[in-house]
Order: structure tokens, then sequence, then C-alpha cells
């Protein structure tokens, strides 16, 4: 996990993972990319590398997160999309230069350009969005179980039934918390009985 951030690359979607970078999203938030310099190494973690952003690129790159979490919990809950969200995620889709290559296991994997910014970074990501929201990859589009959670992630289980963001976590938390209800449930009725 280099830079402290999970490697999405492999069998990932891009965009959901870039939402996931603000966690807790109904607890207590937190906020993965916090400096220029966290979102340059999130970026080159996932493979899109560029040399540097400003305040007010980390700013747009927010937005767009933000923008593509309204968007996909919408599509998820199969809500209208609010519109401001589908204008952010256009206009990044557009700004965006990049070009899709053709690897030689036969992947599309996106190339940035030697003289690459943010925003073409951040177009990748807004093109991934469009994607998964129009419906273009096989999955489904959820929203993690966690009350504290609700992180957007594109189910792709053979049975589309996942329910967590990511076991690891939050479905570790979850059953974990619900076998300490148990064991407090279970408890009186424990020390009652043993007589």
């Amino acid at each position: 996990m280099p830079g402290g951030f999970p490697d999405f690359r492999l069998g990932s979607v891009l965009a959901t993972s870039f939402t996931a970078t603000l966690t807790e999203r109904c607890g207590d938030a937190v906020e993965r990319i916090p400096t220029p310099q966290r979102l340059l190494d999130w970026l080159a973690v996932n493979g899109l590398a560029v040399e540097s952003c400003t305040a007010a690129q980390l700013e747009l790159a927010r937005e767009l997160r933000e923008s593509i979490h309204a968007a996909v919990t919408a599509a998820a809950i199969r809500d209208v999309l609010p519109a401001c969200a589908v204008r952010v995620i256009n206009d990044c889709s557009v700004r965006g230069r990049a070009a899709a290559v053709l690897t030689p296991e036969g992947n599309r994997q996106w190339r940035l350009g030697s003289a690459s910014g943010v925003e073409d970074a951040l177009g990748v990501i807004a093109a991934d969005a469009i994607g998964i929201i129009a419906g273009e990859r096989d999955g489904k589009l959820a929203l993690c179980a966690s009350p504290t959670c609700r992180a957007a992630f594109f189910d792709t289980s053979r049975s589309r039934t996942r329910k967590w963001c990511d076991m690891n976590t939050c479905g570790n938390r979850e059953k974990k918390a619900r076998f300490n209800a148990n064991q407090r449930k279970n408890a009186p009725a424990a020390r009652t009985g043993g007589g």
C-alpha cells in the first residue's frame, strides 16, 4: 500500500476508488487527500502520475470527488442525477487530455503525456465515472451498508449483493459490532442461569 493508499489499479473502479479519499462520510469524516502532495501520491499509486498540484487543483479534485459521489449515490438508489454534479463531471472529462492505450494483455489503460497536469488525471477519473454511471461496465453501483460510511462502490461480485465497500474495514467493523451486541445481550442470561 504505497503512500497509505490501497492499490486500486487491478480490478477496481477508479471513480469510486477516488470517492473513497473521503471516508466515514456519515460519521467522523476522514480526508485522505488533505494536501496537494497527498493528491499527487494518490494519483501516482493509481497510474496517473503528474508532476505538480496547486491548492486550486486540489480543490477542483475534491469538487470532482464530491460530484462523482453525489452522481453515483443517485444512480445507486435510482434517483435523478444532480445536474450540478453532472456538469462538474462533464467539465472535468472534457478538460482532460489523456489517451486510452491497449496493453499487451488486451486491457485498456490511460496514458498521460509528459506535460500532463492534474486536470488531465481528473479527466480520466471523470471519464471512468461516466462509464460506470452510464452502465458501460459489468457490475452494479451500490452504497456501503455501514451507517457511518455509506461509500459508493461498484459491485462486480457474481450475485451483485455485496454489502460493504471493503470487507476488511466496514464489513469486519459491522460484524464485530453485531458480535459484541450479541455478547452483551447474552451476558445477563449467562450470569443469572449459572447459579
